[in-house]
């Protein structure tokens, strides 16, 4: 079945979970803006670029498309998605909100006011600047009737999970999902937040060589972000997928609603039981 164009900007997507959503939905033939600050090998200690994401999007099946952004400059942001507007002709379909200020620090024991305050920074680089990039993809998919917004999130939104400012954080974005759908009724356009699992990324492999009494078991079943891409073309693509809107959903969960599997059929657990689950949105609207 040959499916239609579909164009989506990935945030954050130099390296670790943001390069494998993106390479995800370049397997599914997605054009995709890559956004990051580190543009080619060597800018950065840890390995990965825009450059790099985008070559693997395209070698994957898609067309990957680096575009340099600092997301904490919100005139970066907005040349961002008028770029996508004039080069697709206003085509905007996905955006996945992924890029997060992530400290060397976050994973490292200690309570949080012995800890970096740099830690905080997150709330910048990874809520608010996921508003403003939905705030200006927005108008070009409303235009359309169409288009899906994401938040990348995790079961920190639930527990205790590398302190206070990661939680708040992926409960800001839950939240976020649940308050744009209701915006977005009659539109077209949906949104949603996917916690993932425990995720294959250089990052992870260093916090697992750190702390291997708290990652072993959780790396044996570690997910590739590259499933969680292809969940959200998955989501876009189901005719029904508004009534998904407004929802936190596990994504081994919503998988098996789409029959994907990981790499080598693999199924990824659900941490439900184990980890928390999504708060349910009060039905209740105060304007």
């Amino acid at each position: 079945m040959t499916r239609s164009k579909i164009v989506a900007v990935v945030t954050g997507a130099s390296r670790g979970a943001g390069a494998g959503l993106a390479i995800g939905l370049g397997q599914t033939g997605a054009t995709v803006y890559v956004t990051g600050r580190t543009q080619g090998a060597g800018q950065s200690r840890f390995p990965g670029s825009i450059a790099e994401t985008a070559n693997a999007v395209t070698a994957a099946g898609g067309m990957g498309i680096a575009v340099s952004v600092d997301h904490g400059d919100d005139a970066q942001i907005k040349a961002l998605f008028e770029r996508v507007a004039d080069e697709q002709q206003g085509q905007l379909d996905i955006l996945v909100n992924n890029v997060a200020y992530i400290d060397d620090d976050l994973i490292n024991p200690g309570v949080f006011w012995e800890k970096p305050l740099d830690l905080v920074k997150i709330l910048d680089i990874g809520l608010r600047s996921h508003y403003v990039a939905s705030y200006h993809a927005a108008p070009l998919m409303v235009a359309r009737g169409s288009g899906l917004v994401t938040f990348s999130s995790s079961f920190g939104s639930a527990c205790y999970m590398h302190g206070p400012a990661y939680g708040a954080q992926k409960v800001g974005v839950d939240k976020f999902a649940a308050d744009m759908a209701v915006d977005f009724r009659g539109t077209g356009v949906s949104a949603v937040s996917i916690w993932m699992g425990p995720l294959k990324t250089h990052r992870t492999a260093i916090a697992a060589a750190a702390h291997p009494e708290q990652y072993a078991e959780f790396m044996k079943v570690a997910e590739s972000p590259e499933f969680t891409g292809r969940i959200i073309r998955a989501i876009h693509d189901d005719p029904k997928r508004d009534e998904l809107s407004g929802q936190t959903l596990i994504g081994a969960e919503i998988a098996q609603r789409y029959d994907i599997t990981d790499d080598g059929g693999v199924r990824p657990p659900s941490y439900r039981e184990m980890l928390g689950e999504p708060r349910i949105p009060h039905p209740a609207i105060v304007r």
